[in-house]
């Protein structure tokens, strides 16, 4: 069975789960999801330039809205407890958490302790951060000491 750690940070849709469920051919695949709230990732100022520059700018004009601190817990429970479903629907195994506070600290941590075989980092374009290599999937290459597969979110 081959182990994949799946950061996330907004609910999985079908074509996500197809995404990630086929990679790997007919091999039986086993998921630990770590959910990273939205409302915490970035500062508000980024998120509105990724809209800005994907041309979403009524997004833009949202962010200040996205919750963050502890208001941001249960709609990532929700969109955690989402995503595990639709990947046991699609018949492989599939744990995980809400990950609020070091987030690539307990990723290498899931990693190293599940013997995962890769990393897959699934998001929203973030144009900033990824210029600058400050973007999940980049820190992550340089600390996980597995593959890093950065893939983009689908939205429905």
């Amino acid at each position: 069975m081959f182990t994949s750690v799946l950061m996330i940070e907004k609910p999985l849709t079908s074509v996500d789960v197809e995404f990630v469920t086929t990679l790997h051919g007919d091999e039986g695949v086993s998921f630990i999801v770590l959910m990273q709230p939205r409302g915490d990732q970035a500062d508000v100022l980024l998120r509105a330039i990724d809209d800005v520059a994907m041309g979403e700018l009524k997004e833009a004009a949202r962010e200040g809205e996205e919750p963050e601190g502890k208001e941001a817990r249960p709609p990532a429970e929700q969109a955690l407890e989402h995503s595990l479903r639709a990947l046991r629907d699609a018949g492989c195994e599939a744990v995980g958490q809400v990950v609020e506070n070091h987030p690539l600290d307990k990723m290498k941590a899931v990693v190293e302790e599940a013997g995962a075989d890769e990393v897959i980092v699934l998001t929203a374009p973030h144009y900033v951060e990824e210029f600058f290599h400050r973007d999940w999937a980049s820190r992550a290459r340089h600390k996980v000491g597995v593959p890093v597969l950065k893939l983009f979110a689908h939205s429905e």
